[in-house]
């Protein structure tokens, strides 16, 4: 069974001081979800630091709950669109295990459900009038906790209201719950594959969460012709060191996974401890570029505050830091700010 609590934990593993303290207070902290496939993992702080929760999620006040403004950019009531040529459908709140790090924790874990029939009719007829819009993601939440008629269904609904969209399959699933890639399963994926491709997104933020379990999943979209892009988020105490990250970039590499992003932590409240200074992620980044090919480089980037977007790094978007802060313009020219003491 799934653990849901720090009772069930303490059934697992010897807690610290500071995770017995946390507390779900209904506000800015996630439920306590670890999956059966990682309840074994745990024991590595690695993949500890990403599943169980710490008392300094409760004491975090840095950011807010919606850092990227997708209430304000939402265009019905699942879809958000803060790109002119591409939008996210939030398919479901839930997922097999709640990531302590998650940017979406307005929404993740709060027993709103899946989408309903209206909500995806609602996507679909907007974008049926947008025709400048070429990339969905389906996202959540991870879409994978739909049953497998729920995914036919909603896969089959976009497919034929946009056929040409480009639609994303993005998931944690390979990390918290491989077992959930069933025959039946890719059968459904096989049987929406008309039109454009599907594009499967995945985030491994450490080389341990590749297990073999996962490689057989990944080799299954592979026989399917599914190209497979993973990101990665840079978080403190878990893959904060060239090393790390470049045994990450070569594991997925030799799988036939390209190494897409690797993101810096958004400033969502409860987040703050597992954020890395941003000085410290061009270190990180440099010594990469130093060890990896281009194939191998994930594109170090922020997305900025106040839906600025995403941008590179290192880049042109970057003024530079002063007095503590970071400087960054958007695309569209406005000014953004991150803290380098997170």
């Amino acid at each position: 069974m799934p653990i849901t609590s720090l009772n069930d934990l303490e059934k697992y593993t010897v807690l610290t001081e500071e995770e017995r303290e946390w507390r779900e207070d209904g506000g800015h902290t996630l439920p306590i979800l670890v999956s059966d496939h990682l309840t074994p993992l745990i024991a590595d702080p690695a993949i500890r630091r990403q599943f169980v929760p710490s008392v300094k999620e409760n004491k975090d006040t840095i950011g807010n709950l919606d850092p990227q403004m997708e209430k304000e950019y939402s265009v019905t009531n699942r879809l958000v669109r803060r790109y002119k040529n591409r939008a996210a459908f939030l398919v479901t709140d839930s997922c097999f295990a709640y990531c302590r790090h998650c940017f979406r924790r307005r929404f993740a874990g709060s027993m709103v459900g899946p989408a309903t029939e209206k909500d995806i009719e609602e996507a679909c007829s907007f974008l049926s009038e947008h025709s400048e819009i070429k990339e969905v993601l389906l996202t959540g939440g991870d879409m994978f906790t739909l049953s497998d008629s729920s995914l036919d269904s909603l896969l089959h609904s976009f497919k034929e209201a946009r056929p040409d969209i480009i639609y994303r399959l993005c998931t944690r699933a390979l990390t918290s719950n491989p077992d959930r890639f069933t025959p039946s399963l890719f059968e459904v994926i096989k049987k929406n594959s008309f039109g454009a491709p599907f594009y499967l997104m995945t985030q491994f933020n450490h080389s341990l969460e590749i297990t073999e379990k996962a490689e057989s999943v990944i080799n299954n979209f592979i026989k399917l012709g599914i190209p497979i892009m993973n990101q990665t988020v840079l978080l403190r105490g878990v893959n904060d060191s060239v090393e790390v990250e470049t045994e990450l970039s070569n594991k997925l590499l030799s799988l036939r996974v390209k190494p897409y992003y690797l993101f810096q932590g958004d400033l969502v409240q409860g987040t703050a401890h597992l954020r890395v200074p941003l000085s410290k992620g061009l270190e990180i980044e440099k010594g990469m570029r130093e060890s990896l090919s281009g194939l191998g480089l994930p594109q170090y980037t922020i997305d900025l505050p106040q839906g600025g977007g995403k941008v590179p790094v290192e880049s042109r978007y970057n003024k530079g830091l002063k007095d503590g802060i970071w400087t960054f313009s958007t695309i569209d020219g406005e000014e953004r700010h991150y803290p380098e003491d997170v």
